[in-house]
């Protein structure tokens, strides 16, 4: 019985061993297979015209999506040149992209084309989704669903990243894992951090970005509020009071115009106990506030400042974004404050 036993236990060592190399083996596939897709990806999605645009004009003659190539965008206008020369019936201009979303598009089907990156994010690699473009585009939409919450469908790009990510940490709990996860989230108004976490009328400390140690490249925000959550309910109940402490305000072009960056956050801790294993990374979803032009927005005032220090952190990310891909030496993180808090997650290996 004894021989058995211990039959048994070499056999269930052996077993588990072969478990974990497989999935230290799949962590590594993945991360291949995401450095050859690229770390640094740009999707296109196009909203589908709200009802009084439907009134001032007929569909979207002006766009066309080729259809044997989802990652082409066309756009054609009628050539309004004055000049002498032979007139074209109209102009055409071909944008590329790692990925087209026509306004059909589902928030599932955009869902699963980050899906694989928040993966990473649960392997241990910092990842970083972006929402960016002009004001009322349909970038909050996109990243936390409609306000009030609706269907399961509707819901945004962070329930649905969170939920996979529960999902994901379930399943690896078989293999050994045991993952925590708490989440903050924060606004950068006119270069200022405010925690969107803090209860009705709670008056919270200046927020500032420090590094962790005079020595380190790891970057915190002290005094941020950072909660614990273990489901997608959870989550949704933080994206809703967050949004009612958003600054938001009516523009020329908007009339709930976001008017700064909102950034969740999920600090994401994994151990393998038995094997004295940790993986620590974050997940980190940013809804950007909305570009306008100026002799557009209609901007004063307060607005107007408002309107020139989103323009200015949104060049600055640009910057940011153009020195990682053309691998410069030096990466103008600390141009704004957008930048600077999210250097941790844009650069090195992260997605």
């Amino acid at each position: 019985l004894r021989e058995l036993e211990a039959s048994q236990r070499t056999l269930l060592a052996e077993h588990e061993e072969r478990i974990h190399l497989l999935e230290m083996e799949r962590r590594r596939l993945h991360n291949d297979i995401q450095e050859l897709r690229g770390n640094i990806r740009v999707f296109c999605r196009v909203r589908p015209l709200l009802p009084e645009e439907r009134e001032r004009q007929r569909g979207l003659p002006h766009l066309h999506f080729p259809p044997q190539d989802a990652r082409s965008l066309v756009l054609t206008r009628p050539d309004d040149s004055q000049l002498g020369r032979e007139r074209r019936p109209e102009l055409r201009y071909d944008f590329s992209f790692d990925r087209v979303f026509p306004p059909a598009a589902s928030q599932q089907e955009i869902f699963q084309e980050i899906q694989l990156l928040v993966q990473s994010a649960l392997d241990g690699y910092p990842v970083c989704i972006f929402a960016y473009g002009q004001t009322g585009s349909g970038k909050t939409f996109t990243m936390e669903g409609p306000a009030p919450p609706g269907t399961p469908e509707a819901r945004g790009m962070i329930p649905r990243a969170v939920r996979h990510l529960f999902l994901g940490a379930r399943d690896l709990a078989g293999k050994g894992w045991q993952y925590g996860f708490s989440a903050s989230f924060l606004e950068i108004y006119n270069e200022g951090l405010r925690d969107l976490l803090l209860a009705k009328g709670q008056r919270g400390s200046e927020l500032e970005i420090r590094r962790l140690a005079p020595d380190s490249d790891e970057l915190h925000v002290p005094n941020l509020t950072w909660v614990p959550v273990e489901s997608e309910e959870q989550v949704l109940e933080l994206l809703l009071r967050a949004a009612s402490q958003r600054s938001v305000a009516r523009t020329g072009l908007n009339e709930r115009s976001s008017r700064s960056h909102s950034v969740f956050q999920l600090r994401i801790q994994g151990l393998h106990a038995a094997r004295d294993l940790r993986c620590t990374s974050s997940l980190t979803l940013v809804d950007l506030a909305g570009s306008e032009r100026l002799e557009k927005s209609g901007s004063v005032g307060s607005r107007l400042r408002e309107t020139q220090s989103i323009n200015s952190s949104l060049s600055a990310l640009g910057l940011v974004i153009s020195a990682l891909c053309n691998k410069e030496p030096h990466i103008p993180y600390r141009n704004s404050k957008l930048t600077f808090l999210l250097q941790n997650c844009l650069g090195g290996h992260a997605k």
